[in-house]
């Protein structure tokens, strides 16, 4: 049951996430929660604790003018805490378009998000976007 439910705690982050839902993001996460993204962008970083998760999130939403959208493809959970959310990633930014397949690996403690790992398709494209 544990795989089930955390994956239904992921569809509602992701939902929130889309939509703005700072308080369902903010229940989502544990405040020591990690985020890890990958690259030479502007953003490449590793994210340490919920406020510099979310802060991360609202600075994708700021910089594309509240285009960028995480649009989930699939979820694939186990039962030792982990979810895999697949998904596009797709935003207008100076011009420029981003559509980019991407994977992230969100470990769960207690119906809690504790880590996300993105893993992109094509992190040049990612990258490129952020330039």
């Amino acid at each position: 049951m544990r795989a089930a439910e955390n994956a239904a705690i992921l569809r509602r982050a992701y939902d929130a996430f889309n939509s703005g839902d700072l308080n369902t993001l903010i229940e989502s996460f544990d405040e020591g929660a990690v985020w890890h993204l990958p690259g030479r962008s502007s953003m490449a970083n590793d994210y340490q604790g919920r406020e510099a998760t979310l802060a991360y999130f609202g600075h994708l939403a700021q910089e594309t003018g509240g285009t960028f959208r995480a649009e989930l493809e699939r979820l694939l959970a186990d039962d030792d805490d982990r979810v895999v959310g697949i998904q596009r990633s797709r935003a207008e930014r100076d011009g420029k378009h981003l559509d980019v397949g991407n994977c992230i690996v969100f470990q769960f403690k207690d119906g809690r998000i504790t880590d996300g790992r993105e893993h992109f398709h094509d992190l040049y494209a990612w990258d490129e976007f952020w330039s």
